[in-house]
This record gives structure tokens, sequence and C-alpha cells, in this order.
């Protein structure tokens, strides 16, 4: 089924059931959710936007969101998610790459949309944010239409449903493309067993900001599998254990940072987290001890997620019930259809044990990238999908992370990959948490900088102590060679450590 289909049959089949709950506590049905999609299409198609046209979101995540990117949907549209967390400028970049046909916005993210900046001429809605779900996008509807234009075909597998922006840690972000043959894939891999069957869902969190990839790809199988979702104003650590606790949620996702932030709080041991029974954690590789501590303080199976904007959110994944190796230090093996080969620069495969590029084949990943062919041909290539990160497989068949090629450094000569270094540095007993950065050098070229979060800041871990905990499993050259203790890691709007910045503050080091 598409996002079009899918909407309209949720509500018949869940009518009142609460389809989100907003963070002032008001609730959306899915009745309430196909009503108002069909009643904002008609207001957006009387503003010009038809078939095959991008709109673009630059909204917080909202209920409005969902209605505007189902209204979307029903249209036949495109939408693309601007993450409300970027700057004007880079709202401004965004904005320039998409080249939407409207924008809807509130005023208070219009810095970067109505200034000049966008090349062609958009129409620009700005819109108050709803306090009750007939207040959803009130300026855009038209209730006197009982549903939007028919679309020349309704369940076309080609047409373009979402343009989805990578979270841009290399420079500006890229459009993503996905359809409803890749959103009705993931949507079959998410339900797994319950592919095809409607309901069985239940109350979850939604963890990213609906303009990422977790949530524009995977929204047509939340609404088939019927789940209440409580959207956050804003993550943190105290509201999401008070809602897994009180509404008895039986999964928490999210990224190794949110977890690391739940187990650290004061009253983590006041809730009963009986009612879980699995973690499931994307965006980077779990250090080792966090997922020993989660395991074991929730009680629950932890599984890693590897995976990308471009492989529409699916790839590899650690079993639940994965022994220590396999849970601790690696991030699994494929997902559903998805294949995967490890690449040298030739482009060839190489064999078990060799370190090169992740590659994935796939039908849930993107497309190719919102005009920009170029870049499309340099990453997909015959068919398979070129990650830019590094990696092996063992003789097990799991997959080892080593790092991004672009974040790679060459100390005296040797290739360093920050994630394998921070594997390591992160099962340190004095370490929260890490990023291992490069930092010019007039010898060696580069050296590695251990960039930490103490566990205890008034006793931060030495850089001595660091290299003698990792030197029996890393090589001398690999090891940090100057340290840097900081209360947290920067951020990017993706909720993936800024690399980009830490390395930018380190480029800007003089020796003393």
């Amino acid at each position: 089924m598409t996002l079009a289909s899918v909407v309209p049959e949720a509500a018949r089949r869940f009518g009142e059931l609460t389809a989100f709950v907003a963070p002032g506590g008001w609730r959306l049905t899915y009745a309430e959710l196909d009503r108002l999609a069909d009643e904002v299409a008609a207001g957006l198609a009387a503003r010009g936007l038809d078939e095959g046209d991008l709109l673009a979101l630059v909204l917080p995540s909202t209920p409005d969101y969902v209605v505007a990117y189902a209204a979307a949907a029903k249209l036949g549209a495109i939408t693309a998610g601007i993450n409300p967390r970027y700057t004007p400028a880079e709202r401004a970049a965004v904005l320039q790459v998409a080249q939407p046909r409207v924008v809807i916005s509130t005023k208070a993210l219009a810095e970067g949309i109505a200034d000049g900046s966008i090349t062609s001429d958009p129409i620009v809605e700005f819109v108050q944010l709803a306090n009750q779900s007939d207040e959803i996008l009130c300026e855009l509807r038209d209730p006197s239409l009982s549903s939007p234009p028919p679309l020349t075909d309704p369940a076309d597998p080609e047409r373009l449903v979402a343009v989805v922006f990578t979270s841009g840690t290399t420079g500006t972000p890229k459009g993503a493309m996905f359809g409803n043959r890749e959103l009705a894939a993931i949507a079959a891999v998410d339900l797994g067993p319950r592919a095809g069957v409607w309901g069985g869902g239940g109350p979850t969190i939604a963890n990213t900001q609906f303009a990422h990839v977790g949530f524009m790809t995977k929204l047509p199988w939340y609404l088939q599998a019927g789940h209440t979702t409580y959207i956050l104003e804003r993550w943190r650590a105290k509201e999401v254990l008070r809602l897994v606790h009180e509404h008895r949620m039986p999964t928490i996702g999210g990224v190794a940072t949110q977890v690391a932030l739940m187990l650290r709080d004061p009253d983590f041991d006041r809730y009963d987290f009986s009612c879980v029974k699995a973690i499931i954690m994307g965006g980077a590789l779990s250090p080792p001890a966090l997922v020993h501590e989660a395991r074991e303080r929730f009680g629950a199976a932890y599984s890693i997620r590897y995976s990308s904007t471009e492989s529409g959110g699916v790839g590899t994944a650690t079993a639940y019930d994965a022994d220590d190796d396999e849970a601790l230090f690696t991030v699994g093996r494929p997902r559903g259809e998805t294949e995967l080969e490890i690449r040298d620069d030739d482009d060839q495969p190489l064999p078990v044990g060799e370190t090169g590029e992740i590659c994935i084949r796939s039908p849930y990943m993107f497309r190719g990238y919102w005009r920009d062919p170029d870049t499309t041909a340099e990453t997909l290539r015959n068919g398979w999908l070129h990650t830019g990160d590094l990696g092996y497989v063992d003789e097990r068949g799991l997959l080892h992370i080593a790092g991004r090629r672009k974040e790679m450094y060459i100390r005296g000569g040797y290739n360093v990959y920050p994630i394998e270094v921070e594997s390591v540095l992160a099962s340190h007993p004095g370490v929260s948490d890490v990023a291992v950065v490069p930092r010019p050098d007039p010898v060696m070229g580069e050296i590695g900088v251990a960039v930490v979060v103490p566990k205890d800041p008034t006793n931060p871990p030495s850089l001595e102590s660091l290299r003698a905990h990792a030197a029996d499993r890393l090589a001398t050259y690999k090891l940090p060679e100057a340290l840097r203790i900081v209360s947290e890691l920067p951020l990017t709007a993706m909720h993936k450590i800024d690399r980009r910045l830490l390395a930018e503050l380190e480029a800007r080091h003089r020796p003393t």
C-alpha cells in the first residue's frame, strides 16, 4: 500500500484510536488525521501544488507536520522535511537545493526562507501551530471540499513520496529520494512477520525529528501497525523514562547518546521497566559498556542498527539474543533482503576480514539525490549504494564498523579510523562519552585527540590512563596523543556527533 492509501485505510480500521499525542497532551485520532489531510490537500491544490511538485515543511515535529505530509501524499506531491534545528543559513542552503513549489513554515522559523535566498519563487505559507486537532493548519484547509483531486495512478510504485535530507556532516545536506516502492518495502521489513497485517502496535515515542529518515520513510508502517505515538517538544531523558513507565512501552528506540542519558538519570531506579522487551539503537555504534549496562538495568534485549539516510533506515542489526561478541563489538548482519559487500578502492569485493568501503544493495534504499545526478552517479554504482563508511565482515558474517572514509586520518603514514579507537576508549571506567578527531602535527602529519566527557567531572581520566587502557587492543599509532575534557560532545541537527566542528577546533590548536 502507498502512504496515500494507508491513511484512509487506517482511519477506517482504527477510527477514534489515538494516532499522535502532541507535546501539550492533546490527541489526534486516525479518523481526524485522514479528514484533516483531505482538507489540507484541497487547500494546497487550490494554491497550485500539483502531482510531482515538491512541498517543503519547515515545521517542528508536531501533528501539523504529519497532516501536511499525508496531505501531500494524497495529492501525489513530494514532501521534503527541513530540520527545525538547522540554523537560518542551513535552512536557506537546503531550500536552495530543494527548490520547492510550496513552503509551509511557522513565523518563528521564517529566517532563511523569506530573505530572497531561494532561486525559485515558491509559495510560502506561514502557519500557527495547533493547540487542538481542529486547529491543525487551519490557514490552509478547505473544508468545503470533501476530498483532494484524484490521483492519475494512486498505486504507482514509482511515484516519489519523500525527499529526506542527509545530516550534512560533510557539507550541504543532500536530498535522498524515496517513492511508493521503497516505502512499501521498508514497511514490510520493519513489520516482519506481521507484514500485511493491520494492528498490533501500541504506545511509542517519536525519538527523532519528523524530517529524519526514521520518520519520513517509516510513517506508513507506524499507521498500519496502529501505534499511538507520543511527540516530545524536546527530547529529555526524564520525560522518556516517565512515558515508558506510565504507558508500559515494550520498545525503546533512538541513538546511543539517548540511552546513555536515560541510564544517567538519577531517578532511573524509581521506575518499573519490566514492560521493556527490546532496546533498538541506531545512528552509530553503541559503546560496549553502554550495551552491557543497558541490557542489565532495563532487563531487555539490545539491538544495534546500522543504516543511513540513503539506505532508507534499513541496513544491518545485531540479534536480540546475540552473544557478547556480536552484541558488544559489531553491528550485526544484513536485515531482510539487504545485500552487503566490502569493496576496495577499485570497487572490487574484498575477502572476509579485510577493511574497505561498506556497500549495500536492497529494495529499501534511495533511488538517487534530488536535483543532483552527479553525486547520485558517484554514490549509486551498478545498483550498489557506496556508503562512504569503512568496515569489514568477519567469518560469522557480522559487520564491524571502522569509521567513515572522510573521517579517517593519517598518522605517520598509517590510516586511523576514529570509531575503532572510540569503541575501545568508551569502555574506560572514567569515560562517559568520547570522540576521536585529528589534529594537525608538524612531525606526524596528524595525531589523534580524545575528546572525553568524564563520568566524574572532578576526577577525569588522564591521557596516560586512556592509552594504557587501550594499549592491549590498539596498535601504538592508533592511540590518542592528546586529550580534551568537555562537559558534552556537540551534536548535529540529526543527533550525531559533530565531528566537523570538533576537527575545526583542533585545526586551530597551536602547540604551547
